[in-house]
């Protein structure tokens, strides 16, 4: 399996869109887009929870007629155009815009874990990229250079800062992770933090610094979190996670020596054999991360490949949700 398909079988990573960014400039295009009968409109409090059907089964986009109706007074943030060429725009409502709506339309306000196990993967996808732009748009209101007030453009886009003397302009922004999955023979390092449940374990992970590469992003983290050093590392898939503003980069590693030396960053990290690990996980010792993050798919690779399981199959009482 290519990375490619396993970046498919992310949670929010199964969003076909045209985001048409070359698009976000022409006005008369954005306009026509808006007010296309094909258009749909999806709605976020100010919580960064999407509007959905009561059963919470998919997303209640808003029409045209609902959009004029319940929010006339939005600035379009363009998403993009879907297969058949229907555009998408989010809408960010106000706390009392979003009740409203909510009671106008049936509907009621899902947050994006929940929504990510839930929902078809596009309708996830979508979602994650809405939330993850208005965040954005939510926190960008002054210029960081020189403290003006900023403008939206680019149908929500891009800030640009309204002093004439600056005019930077400033763009979403995504921070991003690696997430990692170490061997050493047949076991696999798992560690947990001091503020997690006894028992839950989940892959090592931490943030990219400037001026560093993937690799050596996978090398450092894994050394300060459990001392363990890594000699080689593998990309595996990637994955959006909104949580505000992450991309999350999938690896797997190889270390050199199975020596354990904790760091301040977690409380403890241990191997795993194979049949410790079924053991631990149906009998409830061990909880994991659940399949919205990517950190589950590592851990599933491990297990395929050294133990020939499927990771799905296992009975788990302990499963993080």
């Amino acid at each position: 399996m290519s990375a490619e398909q396993r970046s498919r079988n992310n949670v929010f990573s199964g969003l076909a869109l045209d985001r048409c960014s070359e698009r976000r400039t022409d006005v008369a295009w954005l306009d026509e887009a808006w007010r296309t009968n094909s258009a749909r409109f999806l709605v976020l409090n100010p919580e960064g929870k999407a509007l959905v059907v009561d059963d919470a089964t998919s997303l209640r986009f808003l029409d045209g007629r609902e959009r004029d109706t319940l929010f006339d007074a939005a600035q379009p943030l363009l998403l993009g155009l879907d297969d058949r060429e229907a555009p998408y725009f989010a809408l960010s409502a106000s706390a009392e815009a979003a009740l409203a709506i909510a009671n106008a339309t049936g509907g009621r306000y899902l947050d994006l874990r929940k929504a990510g196990l839930g929902l078809a993967s596009f309708e996830a996808g979508l979602f994650a990229y809405a939330r993850g732009v208005t965040h954005w748009q939510s926190r960008t209101r002054w210029c960081g250079a020189c403290g003006h007030a900023l403008i939206i453009e680019w149908a929500g886009h891009r800030a640009r800062c309204t002093n004439p003397a600056c005019a930077i302009e400033h763009f979403p922004r995504t921070d991003p992770a690696i997430i990692v999955i170490v061997t050493w023979r047949d076991a696999c390092l798992l560690g947990r933090q001091a503020t997690w449940p006894t028992g839950r374990y989940s892959t090592l992970a931490g943030f990219v610094e400037p001026g560093e590469t993937l690799e050596d992003a996978v090398r450092r983290e894994v050394f300060e979190e459990a001392g363990v050093r890594v000699v080689d590392s593998d990309y595996h898939s990637s994955q959006p996670w909104p949580f505000p503003s992450s991309l999350m980069l999938g690896f797997t590693a190889r270390a050199d020596d199975p020596a354990i030396k904790v760091g301040e960053e977690i409380d403890e990290a241990r191997w795993f054999e194979v049949d410790e690990f079924v053991r631990d996980v149906e009998g409830g010792a061990l909880g994991l991360p659940p399949p919205l993050s990517v950190s589950y798919r590592l851990i599933e690779h491990w297990l395929r490949a050294a133990g020939g399981l499927e990771l799905s199959a296992l009975e788990s009482p302990a499963a993080w949700t």
